[in-house]
């Protein structure tokens, strides 16, 4: 079976599959380099208004990077820090990306899998879902801003635990630490991801975008310009015709129909 990065776009949604069945979706360099051209394109697309990131299968989402291939591709350190920065411009990618992003977890989601379900907006797994950090327990590094990305989505303690012990933990602890924003059972898991997609598709674009735009700049450390052109964006929305259409359907009691302008 060959190991590749599935996009399409369908109904307003951009997906990015990763499929490597035989190693349980474990990502290869080049669908590393994927990652980052597919969030660019779905987020270049006024016709997309929001990016899933799901696994091939019903085993796992992305048991982490593909081992087969670090003799040759991580071999030197040289080598190694090529490798590297792929695999950071993606995380960056994803975590960067104007519109939201959710994993669809099902099964394994464990090292760099972990890491990418993190870089996402929104997490939804099924209960039997297996996650770990096993890096303590193979001696690899781990890198800062995988470290300050899972900081941000959890407590510190929390963190600490995920990171220096390696345990594995299923959905319903995933919920409780505060890792994934809903566990289902696994006939569920779906019709979840599909309400949140409903959710989204029927938000205010502009709204959305400068929302979390203003969670980036808090992330981030507040830089002053950085602030400025999130109230800009705020701004923005108010003169917007997204706005005037939210309030002429709030007062005829239907849905709005927003357009991103």
């Amino acid at each position: 079976m060959t190991a590749e990065l599935k996009v399409h776009q369908a109904d307003g949604i951009g997906w990015i599959t990763f499929s490597n069945l035989e190693r349980h979706n474990a990502v290869t360099y080049e669908m590393w380099q994927g990652v980052t051209l597919a969030v660019a394109d779905f987020d270049a697309d006024p016709a997309v208004c929001a990016i899933v990131l799901t696994g091939d299968g019903d085993k796992a989402f992305v048991s982490g990077a593909d081992i087969s291939e670090f003799e040759k591709k991580r071999g030197t350190l040289d080598a190694s820090t090529i490798y590297n920065e792929a695999v950071d411009t993606a995380y960056a990618a994803v975590q960067a990306a104007a519109k939201p992003t959710l994993a669809r977890i099902r099964g394994i989601c464990m090292g760099g899998g972990l890491y990418l379900a993190a870089s996402c907006d929104l997490r939804i797994c099924n209960d039997r879902a297996r996650f770990a950090m096993p890096a303590a327990k193979l001696g690899l590094g781990v890198r800062y801003e995988s470290v300050r990305r899972l900081m941000e989505v959890l407590p510190a303690a929390h963190a600490a635990d995920i990171v220096f012990t390696g345990r594995q933990f299923d959905g319903p602890e995933a919920l409780r630490l505060g890792f994934v924003n809903r566990s289902v059972a696994d006939d569920q898991l779906d019709a979840s991801v599909d309400q949140y997609l409903q959710w989204l598709s029927v938000s205010a674009p502009l709204t959305v975008r400068a929302a979390k735009a203003a969670m980036r700049t808090w992330a981030a450390g507040e830089d002053p310009d950085d602030i400025a052109r999130v109230r800009r964006m705020t701004d923005a929305c108010f003169a917007s015709e997204d706005y005037k259409e939210g309030r002429k359907a709030f007062a005829e009691k239907r849905k709005p129909v927003f357009r991103g302008a």
